[in-house]
């Protein structure tokens, strides 16, 4: 999946790495159960719910994606201890500067953070990364949909419509 990332952008949503699903489909969190493209619409980040096929156009509203896990598929659970890359993503948020960090699941922050999933709250972190602001964000993914809360994305939303506001 090609990442989806340019200067000045408002936030950079972090997933881990793309679902069999969605790399069969070439296209960000394809998977029809999962919740991202209705959840972006749904708390205010995109003014419509956007299809999986349509994510190049998330620049145009502040948003950016990638994955700490670029080079591979699948569940986190599976994916090989060598996948994960936070050395690339810091220096992808260090290049493209964006305000905003979220990771879309505990365990990608993880991985970047040096911090145990059960220490890591959602919602704002206390420390940035590479000048940005850091949020995590309960998983979209159908496997954790009985974990999933909305809240944490709706103050991600009006942490954004603040930023966005004072310019």
């Amino acid at each position: 999946m090609p990442d989806v990332l340019e200067p000045g952008l408002t936030v950079v949503l972090v997933g881990t790495a793309p679902s069999r699903i969605s790399a069969a489909a070439r296209a960000y969190y394809a998977n029809p159960t999962n919740k991202f493209w209705w959840v972006l619409h749904e708390v205010g980040l995109t003014p419509r719910q956007l299809e999986p096929r349509e994510y190049p156009l998330l620049p145009g509203f502040g948003i950016g994606l990638t994955d700490v896990a670029k080079r591979h598929s699948g569940v986190d659970a599976a994916l090989p201890s060598g996948a994960w890359r936070p050395l690339e993503l810091r220096a992808k948020v260090a290049r493209y500067a964006p305000r905003l960090v979220a990771f879309t699941s505990k365990r990608g922050a993880s991985e970047v953070l040096g911090v145990a999933t059960g220490r890591l709250p959602y919602g704002p972190q206390p420390e940035p990364l590479e000048g940005a602001e850091v949020w995590v964000l309960p998983s979209t993914s159908p496997l954790g949909h009985t974990h999933f809360q909305l809240e944490p994305w709706r103050a991600l939303a009006a942490r954004v419509a603040t930023l966005r506001a004072a310019g």
